[in-house]
Parts: structure tokens; C-alpha cells; sequence
């Protein structure tokens, strides 16, 4: 009785963290389309395509240059995560495979915990990975991209303390000592990773944690792709607007988290509101010209391509398996 009630309060628990995050997900949409819906009153869209028609051809290169550096680096998440559970018997090119049709296809539905996994196992299982193996991967190419950010994020803000303040309305001295408890709490993590090797979970269902030289290149690789990403947003904005580099890098990185965390599609509504009200002032055109072309080269694009690839891929195989029963 004992072991089946404690079973049914983790249960609840558990359904009490999810039900949670999904009006937090709600409650971060619904503010960020309130506050977008407001944010583009008066705009004239005119001006914007006028913009867009007027930007130079070798800043839409370069922001492709960088938008390319940012997938390729998110390779390596999942290189890593394979070597971190022994799986040196993967080639790149399946981790790569794997890495850039998940993450692409997973934000544009909106559905990252779902489709990611799915699209992961389509590709490792013929490698001879299974689900655990493939749930393994997923986390530790989450902790990456968290490492990488609230990393980044703690550096920008120590940097450029007022840089989001308009967004989460705390003072500069606020969002400093947030940035220092940020920072804390990643060099705390990788102390605790680096004298001695460590697991979560339980002895039958154990995830491996990478060793703290591991945690330290996910960190480097982390900031990389976002550094990469959020040039590629910074090379697009018109010179009008002056607005520095390590703001847009600040602005950058709060919207992606806040984009995450709703859960909707790319981030939309919510990525983009929090761009446009953190760097936008009085003239939001040039601003809204910059987010549309990201938009194509960062998220329209890779999505395109990467559904193309991964249908081509299953296709071939399914062509293989009839050929070959």
C-alpha cells in the first residue's frame, strides 16, 4: 500500500510540472502576441519591403554564411551526445543527418520533445540504437543548447546589464546578479562533472553525464551556435537603427529562450515580440525587415531543406527494403 501510494503521488506530481509548463507555455504566447499586436500599430509594411528590396546582396550572404556555421555546429551536439554514451561507432555524417532534420522540422512544428525523438530514431535505429539510446541522445543535446545559453546569456548580461531590461522590466543591477547566479550555476555544474564521472536516473534506466572537458566543449559549442545565429540577425539590421552588437546578442538569446519555452511554432510570435520591443524604438521598420529576412534564411529555409532530406532518406531506405526483403 505503502509503494503504491508513494507510486501514485509521483504520478501526480509529475502531471502537476506538466500541467505547469503548459500554462506557462500559454500564459508566455498569450503575452508575447498581446505585446507584438501592439508593438506593430502603425507600422507600415511598405517601408519594409522597401528595406528588405534594398539590402545589400553580400549582407544576405554573409547572414547565410553565418546561418550555415549555426546548423553546423548544431551537428556536434549530437556528435557529442553519441561519444558520451560510447557510441564511437556512429559516423558524423548519421549524427549530422540526425542533428539537422530533428532540430529544423521539431521547432518549425512546435513539437521539439515529440517530433525530435521520432526523427532521431528514424535515423540512429538503422545504426542499431534504441529508444533509450536515442532518449540518452536527446538530453545530453539539451543540455547543450541550455549550457551554451544561459552561458551566453550570463556573459551578455554582466556585459550589457540593461539589454533586456525592457523585456523582463528589472533593473540593470537585477539582471546583473542574475547573470552572476547564471554563471555560478554553470561553473558549478562543471565542477561537479569534472572530478568524477556522473549519472541521473536509476541503475536500470541510468543516463550518463559527459565528464567536465566534455561540459566544457558543449559550453564552447553552445555559445558558438548562437553567437553564429545571432550575427546572422546583427548583420541584417540596417545601419539606422545603431543598435550595438552585444545587445542584439543579448535580445538574441532571451527570445530564443523565451521562443522555446512557449513551445509554438519556431518561436513565432514570441521570439519575434521580444526582438522587436528589446532592440526596436520609435522606427521598428528597418527592425521588422531584419527579422523577416532571418526568418527565411534561419527558420523557412532549413525547414524546407530539411523535410526534403529526411523524406528523400526514408524514401530511399523504404526503395532499399523492397528491393532487398
Amino acid at each position: 500500500d505503502f509503494c503504491l501510494s508513494r507510486g501514485l503521488g509521483d504520478v501526480y506530481k509529475r502531471q502537476r510540472l506538466k500541467g505547469l509548463g503548459i500554462v506557462l507555455s500559454v500564459a508566455i504566447a498569450a503575452i508575447a502576441i498581446f505585446a507584438l499586436t501592439h508593438t506593430l500599430r502603425n507600422v507600415d509594411y511598405n517601408e519594409v519591403f522597401e528595406v528588405v528590396r534594398h539590402t545589400n546582396a553580400g549582407l544576405i550572404a554573409l547572414a547565410a554564411i553565418m546561418v550555415v556555421a549555426s546548423y553546423g555546429s548544431l551537428t556536434l551536439y549530437d556528435l557529442l551526445a553519441l561519444r558520451t554514451i560510447g557510441r564511437t561507432d556512429v559516423p558524423y555524417r548519421i549524427a549530422a543527418l540526425a542533428s539537422f532534420t530533428s532540430y529544423p522540422i521539431a521547432h518549425g512544428v512546435g513539437a521539439v520533445s515529440l517530433v525530435s525523438p521520432v526523427i532521431r530514431y528514424r535515423i540512429y535505429s538503422h545504426n542499431g540504437l534504441g529508444a533509450f539510446d536515442v532518449a540518452n541522445i536527446c538530453f545530453l543535446t539539451g543540455l547543450t543548447f541550455w549550457l551554451g545559453n544561459l552561458t551566453a546569456l550570463g556573459f551578455g548580461l554582466l556585459y550589457v546589464p540593461d539589454a533586456i531590461s525592457v523585456v523582463d522590466l528589472l533593473p540593470p543591477q537585477v539582471n546583473r546578479c542574475l547573470a552572476a547566479a547564471l554563471l555560478l550555476g554553470v561553473i558549478s555544474f562543471l565542477a561537479w562533472c569534472w572530478f568524477s564521472p556522473r549519472t541521473l536516473g536509476t541503475r536500470r534506466w541510468a543516463v550518463r553525464l559527459p565528464s567536465g572537458p566534455m561540459v566544457l566543449l558543449q559550453i564552447v559549442i553552445g555559445i558558438f551556435d548562437l553567437g553564429a545565429a545571432a550575427l546572422a540577425m546583427y548583420v541584417l539590421i540596417p545601419a539606422g537603427p545603431n543598435i550595438g552588437i552585444f545587445p542584439v546578442m543579448a535580445v538574441f538569446i532571451a527570445a530564443t529562450l523565451l521562443g522555446f519555452a512557449s513551445h509554438a511554432p519556431a518561436g513565432i510570435g514570441v521570439f519575434d515580440a521580444t526582438i522587436l520591443i528589446g532592440l526596436g524604438g520609435d522606427d521598428k521598420e528597418p527592425l521588422i525587415a531584419a527579422l523577416l529576412m532571418f526568418r527565411v534564411l534561419y527558420h523557412f529555409l532549413p525547414f524546407v531543406i530539411a523535410l526534403c532530406l529526411f523524406g528523400g532518406v526514408e524514401g530511399w531506405r523504404s526503395l532499399r527494403a523492397r528491393r532487398n526483403p
